[in-house]
């Protein structure tokens, strides 16, 4: 294995397990992570096969991924026409439509006037959401109660979208109020076969940022559980997908679910299907880039007792989340049955202030949600990060919440009844 790493990074405990380490350049992304002749450099150096990209930086990056094949190097995902093409939101919107997958009701196409997005907003009723057609994180997205606030949303949600993703292309969906947030994995072979290895609940959001991610679904009525998940299988096969993917999803009051986006590689909470299925999504993901079919049926995937993963972040929750880079003096890893910890970081590792700021997951899987809850909350009075402030008080007060303990939480919650913003 060659890894690649920034200045910033040298020191990473990951640069330990691999064969050879290659840096990239300096510490900001731009001249080093997100420089793709640089990674291409260094694949070329280390003789690589191919490119597993992750999940930040270039993972979604077609350009990137047809440069990846240019150079007969396999990137470790899908093809650049279906990433391409499930990118675009607008037209994974009509792609859903085709494949009899619901979607939020809304604008036929891109909207860029504002007489066309009054008129859009009128016939589908208030509030609405402006999504930006190449948005995800959160940015390019703004929602509107009335035609005045309409008005400066859509140039708000332009705005952003052409600073973040050079691209100020948008579209309007009905806004579903208080939602959940649901996804599902999928994986899919070069030879046809496609399954789903079930769903997450993502709904413990802040700012559209997860904070908790479980499997499977609380309180989540059978019937549609396997209505979404056979609605993301046949997405993936509209789409001549392969590799790992994340359909995801809305789910109103009334349990109605509705298309929102893929997300073409491999998701932040994967260890949280891992958990509950059995199955290493990067080892499958890498077996089925070098050409192998799936060497499981539908069938043969189960979900077994209940998994949930809490993003550690270098933030400090007292202060509005301020990042909080720096040195790690000491730190303690939980451990113990049903627990996992997946993290770069170490005692003396320095936090750099340069990139997303998570530093860890914590992942448990248990036979029930209830002893779930238990054995994560045990694992995070166990964990300690000494010399920079984490999230890990405030999952604490999460998992505390009798909402989150009912499984009744959707994706404003957060904001609404605990940080009151």
């Amino acid at each position: 294995s060659v890894v690649i790493f920034s200045e910033a990074d040298r020191g990473s405990a990951y640069l330990e397990l691999a064969d050879e380490a290659i840096c990239v350049g300096p510490a900001k992304s731009t001249d080093s992570y997100l420089k793709i002749d640089r990674v291409i450099s260094a694949a070329e150096v280390g003789n690589v096969e191919a490119i597993h990209p992750g999940y930040g930086f270039l993972s979604e990056n077609a350009h990137f991924n047809d440069v990846c094949r240019s150079c007969n190097i396999d990137f470790i995902g899908p093809s650049p026409e279906a990433m391409e093409m499930l990118g675009d939101k607008n037209l994974a919107r009509d792609l859903a439509k085709s494949a009899n997958v619901p979607v939020v009701p809304g604008s036929d196409g891109l909207v860029s006037e504002e007489a066309d997005a009054l008129k859009v907003a009128r016939e589908i009723g208030f509030p609405v959401l402006i999504k930006a057609s190449a948005g995800g994180g959160g940015k390019g997205m703004r929602v509107a109660a009335n035609d005045l606030s309409l008005q400066s949303a859509l140039q708000q949600a332009r705005n952003e979208a052409e600073a973040a993703f050079g691209n100020a292309d948008c579209f309007i969906e009905k806004y579903i109020e208080r939602p959940r947030h649901v996804e599902v994995q999928v994986l899919a072979d070069n030879h046809g076969n496609v399954v789903h290895l079930w769903e997450r609940d993502c709904s413990t959001q802040r700012r559209h940022q997860k904070l908790i991610e479980e499997s499977p679904a609380p309180n989540l009525p059978e019937e549609t559980r396997n209505a979404m998940c056979d609605a993301a299988v046949r997405l993936i096969k509209a789409a001549n997908y392969a590799n790992a993917a994340t359909v995801e999803f809305i789910v109103d009051q009334e349990n109605n679910f509705y298309f929102i986006e893929v997300n073409a590689r491999i998701q932040v909470e994967h260890p949280v299907t891992e958990m509950v299925t059995g199955i290493d999504l990067i080892q499958a993901q890498i077996r089925v880039a070098a050409g192998e079919q799936l060497w499981f049926q539908q069938s043969d995937v189960p979900q077994r007792g209940c998994a949930m993963e809490c993003r550690i972040n270098a933030e400090n929750p007292a202060r509005n989340f301020q990042p909080s880079a720096g040195r790690i003096d000491s730190m303690y890893v939980p451990g113990g049955p049903g627990v996992r910890f997946d993290s770069h970081a170490h005692a003396g590792y320095a936090v750099p202030p340069y990139y997303d700021s998570m530093i860890a997951k914590l992942i448990v899987h248990r036979s029930t949600r209830e002893e779930t809850i238990k054995c994560m909350a045990r694992a995070l009075a166990e964990l300690r990060v000494e010399g920079i402030s984490t999230t890990v008080p405030f999952h604490q007060q999460l998992l505390s919440d009798s909402t989150f303990s009912e499984g009744r939480m959707d994706t404003t919650y957060v904001e609404r009844n605990l940080l009151g913003e």
